[in-house]
């Protein structure tokens, strides 16, 4: 079988792996330049995810954790498509988020923060696009919050998000930021993207005709897998 090759990701696009203004880069930077490496067989063909794995409130952050009613902050709906670089849709493909709650503090025993836990917000979900491609979940937005990389650092309102291929072995990680968020101009990470356009993919713009009257305002975020117009991904910086 003649392997499918793909169009290849503008790395023009991708940040450096150093980049000093960006503290835990220093340390953490290869030294050598980095590899892409065809995938064998085994690895395109692995088990792969269906709605038996999926509980009913997976996509429901507001709910899916609530303990004694709903969680604190701005109810918001993120949805969008997983695209090829055809900008074809990518059917049954598992999207995982993960978040600050409303105050900026992550559910995590190492984020020593001192906003509050939210007890009835867990900040994480996964959904399966749809036969088109098409993904949404509900939650809250998150919080800024400050890090310890320069005097008086902060992260812009972000989703971490997670998208998984065929197999373990493809999964691919990216951020969401925020349509207006003044934090993303002055962040020390969003900085070390070289292209506007780039950085302007990862930010989701607001989509009032997806909001939901009274309720919550939405977001929309396509995330795109492969070539010139792909999604920036942190674990994937070397390019297809």
């Amino acid at each position: 079988m003649k392997p499918f090759e793909y169009i290849p990701r503008d790395r023009g696009v991708h940040p450096p792996a150093y980049t000093p203004g960006y503290k835990t880069s220093v340390a953490r930077s290869p030294r050598l330049p980095l590899l892409s490496l065809q995938n064998s067989l085994s690895e395109i063909t692995g088990p792969t995810f269906g709605q038996g794995d999926l509980g009913p409130l997976d996509n429901d952050l507001i709910r899916n954790y609530a303990k004694t009613g709903d969680p604190v902050g701005e109810r918001i709906v993120v949805h969008g498509r997983v695209l090829d670089e055809n900008g074809r849709g990518v059917p049954h493909t598992l999207v995982e988020v993960w978040q600050a709650n409303a105050g900026g503090r992550y559910r995590h025993v190492k984020d020593t923060y001192f906003a509050p836990i939210d007890p009835n917000f867990g900040g994480c979900g996964r959904v399966l696009t749809d036969e088109q491609g098409f993904y949404h979940f509900r939650t809250i937005k998150p919080g800024a919050y400050p890090w310890r990389n320069g005097v008086n650092d902060w992260r812009p309102a972000h989703i971490h998000v997670s998208v998984f291929g065929q197999a373990f072995v493809q999964r691919l990680i990216t951020q969401m930021y925020f349509e207006g968020d003044p934090l993303i101009p002055r962040c020390p990470i969003a900085a070390t993207i070289p292209d506007p356009k780039a950085l302007e993919r990862l930010i989701a713009p607001l989509d009032l005709n997806a909001a939901i009257p009274l309720d919550c305002l939405a977001y929309k975020f396509d995330i795109v897998l492969r070539g010139t117009r792909s999604t920036l991904f942190e674990n994937r910086l070397e390019g297809n």
